[in-house]
């Protein structure tokens, strides 16, 4: 999760307005294409944070690149490029995402077993650990990970809940060593 300030507020700001203008799925959508483009053409984000280009042209060239995302997602990197702070826009997707999720009634979790779970066991995990921690449903990320040796480790945000063979075992022995 973002620990930038910066990104956050600007996340609020266009949380609001896309809230207001009832396109929040539209520019999470659109923030999530940005971010898959940045992360393949990272030279993008190095000539958006060049001092070599005028703040004209790199204006100019993410109105072409993002012609087609909603205008709001354009003005906003349009900002970020005028107050020289686009290299905050992966943390400001990131905060967005966290945003709009929180508004429709979910959050983001990723849960750890030692294969990949069901569709049902995801349903299950999602109604169950939704409940816990407040939100309808979960939209889970499940990670294989073979050390656990059973059971499932389920992280919503800072909450961390270990029903773990390993864990299991790790407090076994913490008992029986002293």
């Amino acid at each position: 999760m973002s620990k930038s300030t910066v990104a956050k507020r600007y996340a609020d700001a266009l949380f609001q307005l896309a809230q207001e203008k009832k396109v929040v799925e539209e520019v999470n959508n659109d923030l999530e294409e940005l971010v898959k483009v940045i992360e393949t053409t990272p030279e993008l984000l190095s000539l958006l944070s060049s001092p070599k280009f005028s703040i004209e042209r790199k204006k100019q060239i993410v109105a072409e690149i993002f012609a087609s995302a909603n205008p709001i997602v354009v003005n906003t990197l349009e900002l970020l490029i005028d107050k020289k702070r686009v290299n905050e826009v992966g943390h400001l997707a990131q905060e967005f995402k966290v945003l709009a999720a929180e508004a429709q009634g979910f959050a983001d979790s990723t849960v750890f077993s030692t294969r990949e779970l069901t569709e049902q066991e995801k349903a299950e995990i999602s109604s169950t650990f939704g409940k816990l921690v407040g939100k309808e449903n979960l939209n889970i990320t499940n990670v294989i990970e073979p050390s656990l040796l059973g059971g499932v480790r389920v992280q919503i945000g800072n909450y961390i809940f270990d029903n773990t063979v390993a864990n299991k075992l790790e407090g076994l022995k913490r008992t029986l060593v002293g």
